[in-house]
């Protein structure tokens, strides 16, 4: 029984680990699939024998052009879906870690005013504006406009300023030589050269803590709507989080499961009075003020089995049973190539002078990974343009 369809397919288990794998690189890359357990769906075990001459070998992905890849690993992902993970030349005037809104900004000012300029995203382009189902409040886009859409324009303008980008290219480290340009090393292991560097490596959804939670991540317990929202068509869900991530996306939920609930740590919400107006005006959603989500149990199937709650004004446990989990409670910052190195603030954002340079000489961090910004794609772009003409007055000091 071999599944057609024009989508990707991923024929998977529960227990891979390299099926996890590549489902969170599609998720990163934003590449829409259809996932199918071949132990949930027994009826489709014999297509991934006939494919693998007899083996169970997952995960086995069938593309849309009918070529299969088995056990890929994700260089072998990003080559396929057409990726550029290796950059063209050796040598940049500026090296720019991280493709959402402040670094494709600042690439594309960079770019038009003449410095060779490299994007290294390990993600999608984009970063956490993204992956947002609806962008309502950037200036220009009076209709709104999805991340996904967003972020194809900032991509599709920075390469038409000769802007070069990576894709599914992590970078391990950045070192400046005795020779006073700074390297950049990637995990697989290539180096490039530049004057300068700027990390805009954004932000990260912050997780729960609780007992239970990492065995469940990726199986029953989410941090991207749009990623994962299609596997609980008609399910229960439950998103845990009170402010206007945790509402919007909570709203898009609603396309696919039956009922979605919110609930919020604090006795008040943080969402916005609109986005608050829309869920109370949906039937099939509730919000839970002042409960804390204490522990998460899985069944048999190392599946979500129930939510356990503490009622913060009394002291009551409760259980609560949901098919999925999708947790919207804040950002950390992703500036671990900076530690050690850098200075950074008491919770890991990356502190800067007034030209957004860091401790390094030539580095510079701007957007959700530095210290006091104010984590809103509008202003993520705006610390963008303001990087790239600090950089540019850099360039012309050193020469």
């Amino acid at each position: 029984m071999e599944k057609q369809s024009d989508q990707i397919i991923v024929y998977s288990t529960t227990w891979c680990s390299d099926c996890k794998r590549a489902k969170k690189f599609f998720g990163e890359q934003r590449i829409s699939y259809v996932n199918i357990d071949i132990e949930e769906n027994p009826e489709y075990m014999e297509v991934v024998e006939k494919i693998n001459e007899g083996k169970r070998s997952v995960p086995t992905i069938v593309f849309p052009d009918g070529s299969v890849l088995v056990e890929p690993s994700n260089a072998q992902l990003a080559e396929k879906l057409g990726l550029q993970t290796e950059a063209k030349r050796s040598f940049y005037d500026v090296i720019i870690i991280g493709g959402g809104p402040t670094g494709l900004t600042s690439a594309i000012y960079l770019a038009r005013e003449g410095f060779e300029t490299l994007v290294i995203e390990r993600g999608a382009l984009g970063g956490q504006a993204g992956m947002t189902q609806s962008m309502e409040n950037f200036p220009g886009f009076d209709q709104g406009i999805s991340g996904s859409e967003f972020a194809d324009r900032l991509g599709r303008q920075a390469r038409r300023f000769g802007v070069e980008i990576l894709q599914a290219a992590e970078v391990k480290q950045v070192e400046r030589e005795e020779s006073g340009y700074l390297c950049v090393t990637t995990r697989n292991k290539r180096s490039y050269g530049s004057k300068a560097v700027l990390m805009a490596t954004g932000a990260h959804y912050r997780r729960l803590g609780v007992p239970g939670e990492d065995s469940l991540v990726g199986m029953s317990v989410h941090f991207c709507a749009t990623c994962d929202a299609a596997f609980y068509l008609g399910k229960n869900l439950l998103v845990i989080g009170g402010g206007n991530s945790g509402f919007e996306e909570g709203l898009f939920l609603t396309k696919f499961a039956k009922r979605v609930d919110i609930v919020e740590f604090l006795p008040e919400l943080n969402a916005s009075k609109i986005v608050q107006e829309k869920v109370a005006s949906m039937p099939n959603m509730r919000v839970t003020v002042n409960h804390e989500v204490v522990e998460l149990k899985a069944n048999d199937r190392k599946r979500l089995k129930s939510v356990v709650v503490k009622d913060r004004s009394t002291g009551e446990l409760k259980e609560w049973v949901y098919d999925g989990v999708f947790v919207f409670i804040g950002l950390d910052p992703n500036s671990e190539l900076m530690q050690g190195k850098g200075d950074l603030d008491s919770r890991g954002f990356i502190i800067t002078d007034k030209t957004l340079q860091t401790k390094i000489k030539g580095v510079f961090a701007a957007g959700d990974v530095r210290s006091g910004s104010t984590k809103q794609a509008a202003a993520a772009a705006g610390e963008g343009a303001t990087a790239a003409l600090m950089i540019r007055d850099y360039l012309k000091e050193v020469g």
